[in-house]
């Protein structure tokens, strides 16, 4: 056998033993996994705004599992960050003034209340509080 032979077995012999693997990495990127992700209940955190993605208008941010936003006329909106369809993070559209998930384009209002499904529950709205450049997001 010679070295060529040898490494073409080994490759076909290795994507067999991952292709299963794969396709069902693929199949349950599609599963239901809002329902294990529920939004954070007892929230209270900060976040300097003074650089990165809040420090301009339309720009934001995923932590803790929340996403906070800069609308365009620089007012504060934070959202759980799971869409409640399959539990992909939403994005924020800031021409749009909405949250749309990337996976199945579920649209939400900066309240977080469902305008366009698949998803048919709202996302969980927090309270955010500026000071300086430190802003609060609590429940």
């Amino acid at each position: 056998m010679t070295r060529k032979e040898f490494f073409a077995r080994v490759g076909f012999g290795a994507a067999g033993v991952l292709l299963p693997a794969c396709v069902a990495g693929l199949a349950t990127s599609c599963s239901d996994e809002g329902t294990s992700s529920s939004p954070p209940s007892n929230v209270d955190f900060t976040v300097d705004i003074s650089s990165g993605d809040l420090a301009i208008n339309g720009g934001y941010m995923v932590t803790q599992r929340i996403v906070i936003a800069r609308t365009s006329t620089g007012d504060f909106i934070a959202v759980s960050a799971s869409c409640t369809h399959e539990g992909t993070n939403v994005n924020y559209n800031s021409s749009g003034n909405k949250f749309v998930c990337p996976n199945h384009n579920a649209e939400f209002s900066i309240t977080g209340t469902v305008t366009k499904g698949p998803a048919n529950s709202n996302l969980k709205q927090y309270k955010t509080t500026l000071t300086g450049n430190t802003l609060r997001i609590y429940s």
